[in-house]
């Protein structure tokens, strides 16, 4: 109705003399302005450019007043191409702080941070003074793109131009300061402001909890309780609530809103829902989700999320399929969300098949998307889906890269994953720390000590990313696997903090490996006493002591983990079969084709033991005397081979899963099964993944 109205009203501006038209002025002011304001409201920049042509034909585009109100109109039909080419159109006498005001706004508002911060360099240049609009405008543009040094420069700007005093800009300011990261001077702006309104209180709340401060945010939030808090100030403090865990006072702040009024709020919803999620209260969140009222995305991606905290991720898959049937459109928080449940139980399937629905809906092109799509495939086992993902994207951030990155290194392909940090840093891309963690890891695997060495301190020299407890387990890794064991108990003393279990796990692993009894059996007392109930550390102790015939020792180890009430893990493995998961134990007998089964491995050892296969026995540490060879081929991988061999297709990938290290002797039985039988075999265990082809692994025996 409004668009047949507006196209009537273009359609008075014209008439004809011999079939030319020929345009009239506007009949009023008061019928410009309704022709704009409808032009606002529809956001239709098709119109807005009719308009334009209008002005121009008949001469009334030059006015300032309507210069400044085509400006607005381009900025409300979101065309900031339009804006800048209008605004250039004309010389700098023909505008006013209006027209300045205007155009940074809508950079600003457009993620246009340094052009915003340019014109307004250029406005005060021309002689034009900014307005208390004009700050505040330009504040946000230093607050997206974390810019403090220039927040402060127009904060010396706002005190010499006297609108400290205006709340709006006193609000922005404090506003800019918080997400700056320096809540120090944001609490400065706060306490100097003469008036302060419930938007002041907000933000204080806000930049609180986008530091982190949550008890303090908490604190403002007790102060706003007698001026009447808002949804923005519940919602935050909820938030400040989820981020300390504090369901009491978050309980209290429920029933506020409860006796506010304010529960039916969709806003509010969410952000209840998330607290109670984030606080382990699953089934309190799930009351609130099922309790009626509206729902948008935002309440699904927090069920979905709440479920992926809980590591209950077929439940999440489960929320995203009844979203679907309710209508809701997802965005990139919930596939993103989907793709790392789904990478979480190596549901390829599943995540497969969320793919075709991103893909669908055009959501493909997004970089955190494209990002969660390389890890779930990489956690999938799929390598080359989650590159092909990865050089498909467009443009990659430092998010995709390392995810990229981090793939390589978990299948064994360090050199690959090496490469590819190079190549980063060949575009410009700056590491993140999580980038560090996973190409030293790589550096480790391959046994590149200099490489290694060299990205270690460039994280300090070149990229001012201080090292962390993870950066130093690979390096103790990297020396640990070459044998170097002493070299790395000194660097393990020249930390600059104590180190963890993280750290001399590496150190144990690589005793283990070296066969060091002494130095092992002193890194696992350590062990001992900083996680007294991790099994790994005790059987790793007890395997060394067993590798050297100190059986009297391994005996005293495995007492002590009676003593002190730990279990060792069972061993297990499992592998998807047409939608189904099929377990396996080690001896394991319980499945209906247990005969195939074993008949099956029996085959696979003849064939193998002809091309000059040796079973290592010194993998076999739960056997009894002689009976060594036998139980390693009771191991719960080597029986989830057999059945996959059974009834996977000819040709098609065996992928099996495992919730323990793989042991030596069944790495060697998948490398000959793969050239046997001609299959791809992709084997995740606990640490990583081993793509065996063509009887060779993807790690190069170096895991």
């Amino acid at each position: 109705m409004i668009i047949m109205k507006l196209v009537l009203q273009l359609q008075l501006f014209t008439s004809y003399q011999s079939g030319v038209p020929k345009f009239h002025q506007f009949s009023s002011v008061p019928d410009l302005k309704h022709l704009l304001n409808n032009a606002a409201k529809l956001k239709s920049l098709k119109h807005a450019t009719q308009i334009h042509s209008q002005l121009v034909t008949t001469n009334n585009h030059a006015s300032l007043a309507n210069i400044n109100t085509l400006l607005l109109l381009y900025a409300k039909c979101g065309s900031i191409h339009h804006t800048l080419l209008l605004f250039n159109t004309y010389p700098h006498p023909s505008t006013n702080v209006v027209t300045w005001t205007t155009l940074i706004n809508q950079l600003s508002r457009s993620n246009k941070p340094f052009q915003a911060l340019t014109f307004f360099n250029r406005m005060r240049t021309t002689g034009i003074y900014p307005n208390h609009f004009t700050f505040s405008a330009i504040l946000p543009a230093c607050a997206h793109a974390a810019l403090l040094s220039e927040g402060q420069q127009i904060h010396a700007l706002i005190h010499k131009h006297c609108f400290l005093n205006d709340p709006f800009v006193a609000t922005a300011l404090l506003d800019m300061y918080a997400k700056c990261g320096s809540m120090l001077l944001a609490e400065n702006v706060f306490d100097e402001m003469p008036h302060r309104n419930l938007v002041s209180w907000n933000s204080m709340i806000v930049g609180f909890v986008k530091n982190k401060l949550y008890g303090r945010a908490i604190g403002v939030f007790r102060e706003v309780l007698s001026l009447g808090p808002d949804q923005v100030s519940i919602s935050s403090v909820l938030s400040a609530c989820a981020g300390l865990v504090e369901l009491d006072f978050g309980k209290q702040v429920h029933g506020s809103i409860v006796k506010r009024g304010l529960v039916g709020l969709v806003y509010v919803k969410n952000s209840l829902v998330d607290m109670y999620c984030k606080c382990g209260l699953f089934e309190d969140a799930t009351k609130l989700f099922c309790g009626g009222g509206d729902r948008d995305v935002v309440t699904w991606n927090v069920m979905i999320m709440g479920c992926f905290r809980c590591r209950n991720f077929e439940q999440a898959c489960t929320y995203f399929q009844a979203m679907i049937r309710e209508g809701v459109e997802p965005d990139e928080a919930s596939y993103s969300s989907l793709f790392h449940a789904s990478a979480s139980i190596a549901a390829l399937t599943q995540g497969t098949m969320i793919h075709s629905h991103v893909l669908k809906t055009g959501h493909v092109k997004n970089s955190r998307i494209s990002s969660s799509l390389v890890t779930m495939y990489g956690k999938c086992g799929s390598m080359l889906d989650a590159y092909q993902v990865f050089r498909e994207t467009k443009e990659h951030n430092v998010v995709c890269w390392t995810a990229m990155i981090t793939v390589f290194h978990q299948h064994g392909c360090a050199n690959e994953a090496i490469k590819l940090f190079e190549e980063m840093l060949n575009e410009g891309v700056v590491p993140e720390y999580i980038t560090f963690v996973s190409v030293l890891s790589a550096c480790s695997h391959t046994g590149k000590i200099d490489d290694g060495f060299k990205y270690f301190n460039s994280m300090a020299n070149v990229h001012n990313i201080k090292p962390g407890l993870e950066h130093y387990a690979c390096m103790v890794d990297l020396l640990g696997r070459v044998g170097r064991l002493e070299e790395a108990c000194r660097f393990i003393e020249s930390m600059p903090f104590e180190p963890d279990s993280l750290v001399w796990g590496a150190l144990l692993g690589a005793c283990g490996k070296h066969a060091n009894v002494e130095m092992g059996r002193e890194v696992a007392e350590r062990l001992f006493k900083l996680e007294p109930d991790n099994p790994g550390n005790y059987m790793l102790l007890s395997n060394i002591y067993i590798r050297h015939g100190m059986l009297e020792e391994a005996d005293e180890v495995r007492r002590l983990m009676g003593i002190n009430g730990v279990r060792k893990e069972s061993g297990c493995s499992w592998i998807d079969v047409k939608n189904r998961t099929f377990v396996f134990n080690a001896n394991d007998r319980s499945h209906s084709r247990t005969q195939e089964i074993y008949g099956m491995l029996q085959k696979l050892k003849e064939l193998i033991k002809r091309r000059g296969y040796v079973a290592e026995t010194q993998f076999a540490t739960n056997s009894v005397e002689g009976s060594e060879e036998q139980s390693l081929w009771c191991h719960s991988e080597k029986l989830a081979l057999a059945f996959g061999l059974l009834v996977l297709p000819p040709g098609s990938p065996v992928r099996i899963k495992k919730n323990l290290r793989t042991c030596g002797d069944c790495h060697t039985v998948m490398k000959f099964a793969s050239e046997i039988f001609q299959r791809e075999i992709i084997v995740r265990d606990i640490n990583r993944f081993h793509r065996f082809t063509n009887g060779s692994c993807s790690c190069m025996d170096y895991w």
